[in-house]
C-alpha cells in the first residue's frame, strides 16, 4: 500500500520519470498526430513507456496527458473526447504502477496567454484546466503535474482551478526558465515560486529549457522564498543535430552531478525531461541510493512576507527594509482621476504608477472607489494598466469583493488585499477570496464598534483577525496588520498609542505592520514635516510597511536616513544612491514637459501609452510632420527603445506587446492620413510554424513587431506542410521566411523546409526560432540567422536584409 504522497516525499527523494514524446515517436507516433490520441488508438504503446521507466525506478509515472486540454485537442478535431482521452490515460499508467508508483496527472499549457497579454480571460483559462483535472482526479490520479508553462498568469489559473476541485490533491507547478533565468515573458524563478506557493502549489520547481546545471540554478533561487519541497526536471543537456536527427548530448552520469547540491537545497523529486530515457531515470535513482534522503528544513527566515508582480519580489518583515507603498492611485480628493475613471481611461493610473516608483515605492496601492462607475471593470482596467507599465507588486484597495475578485484575476502575482478588519461581515466576505487567489491581506485593528482607544484593545482585534484567517488556511505570516494612525491634531493623545500597538503587534502575535502614515497630519500646516517625523517614530517602533506618498521628499528622507540608522540599509548604499547626485524626473514627467513632439512621440510609444498616441499623431500633424516623418523619426526610435531595453531585462515581453499595441494604433491613424496610399515596404517576410507544431505564441509575437518595423508580413499560421511553405514563397517572392518550432519532436522539420526551399531553387533568406532551437542548430541545418527572441528577430532581419533605418 503506497503511502499518502506528500508524507512518502518528506521521508525520501522520489524519482519522476523521463521523456515521454520522443519515447512514443520511437513506436510509431506519426508526425503532426497528437501524442494524447495514443491513450485511445495504441494504449499498449503507452503503456509500454511507462514500464519502462517504472522498471528503471520512477517513483512517480506521468500520464500521457500533457497535451490534454480542450485548446490543445481541438487541433487535432479531438476536442469532445477530453475525459474520455484523460480518464483512459490514468487507467493505463495506474494499470502499470499498482503499488510501485505513483501516478501524476500531466497538465501543460494551452498555447494561448491570459489577456490583457492574450485574448483568454481568466475564467475561460480556468475553465480549460478544470475540465482537463476533473477527469484526471476522477480516474484516480495520485497528484497533478503542470509542466512546462512559459506565462506565470496562465499557470496560476491552473493552480488555482484544481483548488476549486479538490483541496487536497497534491499539486506539482514548474515553469521553465531560460539561460538568463527567466520564463518568456519575464518571470524569474522567485517570483514564481511566490506565486505559485501562495495560489496552492504543494512542490514548486522547474522542468525543459535548461540542462542540470541551470535547472539546479533556478533551485536555489527558489529556495530563497519559499520552504516547500522542490521539483528538479532537467533535460539531458541542450538539443543538437546528429546525421538529420535531434540528440541530446546529456549522459545519464551528468543527470546525477548536482545530486548532493539539490539534496542540501531540499529538492524533493527529481526526474528528467527532453532527452531523458529509462537509463537516465536508472541513473538518477542509483545515485540517490547512497546519500542522505532526510527532509532538511531550509527556506527564508520566518517573519517576512513576500508579495510578486510577474517580473519581481518584495519581502518585507524580519527586521528587511521598510515596504513603501504608494498611496496615489487613489481617486479621494482628485477630481481628474475621479472622472478619467468614469470615462474608462488610464492615462492618470499609468504616468502615477510610473512616477510613483520611479520616486521609489516598492509596491503601489490601487483604489478606483469613486460614485457613478463600474468598480470591478474599472479595477481591471487599472490592474491591466499598471502590470503593464511597472514590475511592483499591487496592493488592490477595495471593500467590494467583486471589484477585488476581478482584480485579483487580472494580476499577474501574489497581491495584498486591502482591507479585511474584525467585523463578522467583513471577515466572511473578503478571507475566502484572499485565499482562493493566493493573497496577502492587511487586517484593520478595528471592528464593528470602531477603533479601540488603547493598544491592548487594538491588539484584541488584530488577534480575532489573524485567528479568522489562519481558520481560512491564511498563513500568519500573510496577514499584514494596520494598527491605524489616527489625526493628530483631533486626537493628540491617539497617537502614541497607534505607535504601542505596532511594538504589541509585532512582539505578541509575530505579524508584520502597516500604517497609512500622512493620515496623522491632517488639518495642520506643513503636513510632510509632521508625517515624515511620525514615519521616522514609527518606523522604529518596528514598522514594516508604510502607505505613503513616495513623491513627498521630506517623506522618502525620512524613510532613508531611518533605514540606515535602523541598520535596515546596508552600509548605507541606499542613501548614498539617492543623495550623491540629482535624481532624475520620471520618464512620464519628462516626457510631458518636452515641447518637442517627436519625443512625446517615442516616449508613448516607450511608455505604451494607447490611449493618448492619436492625440499625439494629430498634434503632429497639426505641426506639419508628414505621416512618414511621424513614423520614422517618433514612433520607429521609440520601438527600437524599447528593444534595447528588453536586451538588458529592463522591460519583458508584456510590455514590449503594450508598446507594440499603441504602435498599431499610431499607423491606424496614418494610413488615415495617407488615404490609402501604400507605405514603403522594408521587406516581405513569410512565417509559419512547421508541420507537427501547433505551438504559435512566440511566432505571432514576431509577426507583430515586425509590421510595426515596417515589414509586410504573411502568415501561414501553425502547423504548416512544407509543401504549403515552398509554394507560397515562391508565389509571392518574399525576401525571407521564418520558422518557429517549440518542441524537439518537430524542430527537425526546419532542416527539410530549409532543404526543400533550396531544391526548388527559391533565392530567400530563412530565420529559425523557438524555445528548443539553438545558434548551433540552425548552422547545422544551413539558416541563414537565428533569433533567441522577438526583438532579436526583428533586429536580425533588419540587419539581414540591409533595411536598417
Amino acid at each position: 500500500m503506497k503511502k499518502p504522497f506528500l508524507q512518502a516525499i518528506k521521508e525520501r527523494v522520489l524519482v519522476l520519470d523521463g521523456a515521454m514524446g520522443t519515447m512514443l515517436q520511437e513506436r510509431g507516433l506519426k508526425p503532426g498526430q497528437s501524442p494524447e490520441e495514443l491513450n485511445l488508438t495504441l494504449p499498449e504503446v503507452v503503456a509500454g513507456v511507462h514500464r519502462e521507466y517504472v522498471a528503471a525506478g520512477a517513483d512517480i509515472i506521468v500520464t500521457n496527458t500533457f497535451g490534454g486540454t480542450r485548446a490543445k485537442l481541438e487541433h487535432f478535431g479531438l476536442e469532445g473526447k477530453v475525459r474520455e482521452i484523460n480518464v483512459r490515460a490514468v487507467e493505463i499508467a495506474k494499470e502499470v504502477c499498482g503499488d510501485e508508483a505513483y501516478v501524476a496527472g500531466s497538465i501543460g499549457p494551452t498555447g494561448l496567454f491570459v489577456e490583457p497579454v492574450g485574448e483568454v480571460t481568466f475564467d475561460a483559462m480556468a475553465e480549460l484546466f478544470r475540465e482537463q483535472a476533473a477527469a484526471l482526479i476522477e480516474a484516480g490520479a495520485d497528484l497533478i503535474t503542470l509542466e512546462t508553462f512559459l506565462d506565470i498568469k496562465e499557470i496560476r489559473a491552473a493552480v488555482i482551478a484544481i483548488r476549486e476541485l479538490s483541496p487536497t490533491i497534491p499539486i506539482i507547478a514548474q515553469l521553465t526558465f531560460d539561460n538568463e533565468g527567466r520564463t518568456v515573458l519575464g518571470t524569474p524563478p522567485a517570483a514564481a515560486a511566490v506565486t505559485l506557493a501562495a495560489a496552492g502549489a504543494d512542490i514548486v520547481g522547474s522542468n525543459c529549457g535548461l540542462g542540470p546545471d541551470g535547472i539546479c540554478a533556478v533551485m536555489e533561487a527558489m529556495r530563497g522564498v519559499t520552504r516547500l519541497p522542490l521539483i528538479s526536471q532537467a533535460n539531458a543537456g541542450l538539443p543538437k543535430l546528429v546525421e538529420g536527427k535531434t540528440v541530446f548530448p546529456g549522459t545519464p552520469d551528468d543527470m546525477t552531478a548536482f545530486h548532493d547540491r539539490l539534496l542540501e537545497l531540499n529538492v524533493r523529486i527529481i526526474g528528467g525531461c527532453c532527452g531523458t530515457t529509462p537509463a537516465h531515470i536508472r541513473a538518477i535513482k542509483e545515485a540517490l541510493a547512497g546519500r542522505d534522503q532526510s527532509w532538511r528544513d531550509c527556506g527564508p527566515a520566518p517573519g517576512v512576507t513576500f508579495l510578486s508582480s510577474r517580473t519581481s519580489v518584495v519581502a518585507f518583515g524580519g527586521g528587511l527594509t521598510t515596504a513603501i507603498i504608494g498611496e496615489r492611485i487613489n481617486p479621494t480628493g482628485k477630481k481628474g482621476f475621479a472622472q478619467e475613471l468614469r470615462e474608462g481611461k488610464v492615462s492618470y493610473i499609468r504616468r502615477e504608477a510610473m512616477e510613483q516608483v520611479a520616486a521609489g515605492a516598492h509596491l503601489l496601492d490601487v483604489n478606483v472607489g469613486t460614485p457613478g462607475i463600474d468598480e470591478p471593470a474599472a479595477m481591471e482596467r487599472a490592474v491591466f494598466c499598471v502590470t503593464g507599465s511597472v514590475g511592483v507588486p499591487l496592493v488592490l484597495d477595495s471593500s467590494d469583493p467583486a471589484a477585488l475578485e476581478r482584480g485579483l484575476k487580472a494580476a499577474d502575482g501574489k497581491v495584498l488585499v486591502n482591507s479585511v478588519n474584525g467585523e463578522g461581515k467583513s471577515i466572511a466576505r473578503l478571507l475566502p477570496l484572499v485565499k482562493k487567489y493566493g493573497a496577502a491581506v492587511i487586517g484593520l485593528a478595528l471592528d464593528e464598534t470602531g477603533i479601540p482607544e488603547t493598544a491592548e484593545g487594538r491588539l484584541a482585534v488584530a488577534k480575532r483577525i489573524v485567528a479568522a484567517a489562519e481558520g481560512h488556511g491564511i498563513p500568519r505570516g500573510d496577514v499584514v496588520i494596520d494598527c491605524l494612525t489616527l489625526t493628530v491634531s483631533a486626537e493628540q493623545k491617539r497617537a502614541m498609542e497607534t505607535l504601542k500597538a505596532v511594538r504589541l503587534v509585532k512582539e505578541r502575535l509575530g505579524c508584520n505592520t502597516v500604517l497609512g502614515v500622512s493620515n496623522i497630519s491632517f488639518g495642520l500646516p506643513r503636513r510632510p514635516l509632521v508625517s515624515s517625523t511620525f514615519f521616522g517614530m514609527a518606523m522604529a517602533a518596528g514598522l514594516d510597511a508604510a502607505i505613503v506618498n513616495p513623491k513627498e521628499e521630506e517623506m522618502m528622507a525620512a524613510w532613508r536616513s531611518a533605514m540606515v540608522l535602523l541598520n535596515r540599509d546596508p552600509s548605507s548604499a541606499a542613501y548614498i544612491a539617492a543623495y550623491a547626485g540629482t535624481v532624475p524626473p520620471s520618464e512620464l514627467t519628462a516626457a510631458a514637459e518636452c515641447p518637442d513632439i517627436r519625443e512625446r512621440l517615442k516616449r508613448a510609444v516607450i511608455t505604451g501609452d494607447r490611449e493618448n498616441i492619436a492625440a499625439l499623431v494629430e498634434e503632429a500633424f497639426a505641426q506639419g510632420l508628414e505621416p512618414l516623418q511621424v513614423s520614422n523619426e517618433g514612433l520607429l526610435p521609440g520601438l527600437e527603445e524599447v528593444g534595447r531595453r528588453f536586451e538588458k531585462n529592463l522591460v519583458f515581453l508584456p510590455q514590449v506587446m503594450q508598446s507594440a499595441e499603441t504602435m498599431q494604433a499610431a499607423f491606424a491613424r496614418l494610413k488615415e492620413a495617407m488615404k490609402g496610399a501604400p507605405a514603403a515596404s522594408r521587406g516581405k517576410i513569410l512565417m509559419a510554424t512547421v508541420e507537427g507544431d501547433i505551438h504559435d505564441i512566440g511566432k505571432n509575437i514576431v509577426c507583430t513587431l515586425l509590421e510595426n518595423h515596417g515589414f509586410e508580413v504573411i502568415d501561414l499560421g501553425k502547423n504548416v506542410a512544407a509543401d504549403r511553405i515552398v509554394a507560397q514563397a515562391r508565389e509571392l517572392a518574399v525576401d525571407a521566411v521564418g520558422l518557429s518550432a517549440l518542441m524537439t519532436t518537430t524542430m527537425t522539420e526546419m532542416e527539410n523546409v530549409i532543404a526543400r526551399l533550396k531544391a526548388a531553387g527559391i533565392r530567400t533568406f530563412t530565420m529559425v526560432g523557438g524555445a528548443v532551437v539553438t545558434q548551433e542548430y540552425a548552422d547545422q541545418i544551413g539558416a541563414d540567422l537565428y533569433a533567441r527572441d522577438a526583438m532579436e528577430a526583428v533586429a536580425r532581419i533588419r540587419a539581414l536584409l540591409g533595411k536598417e533605418a
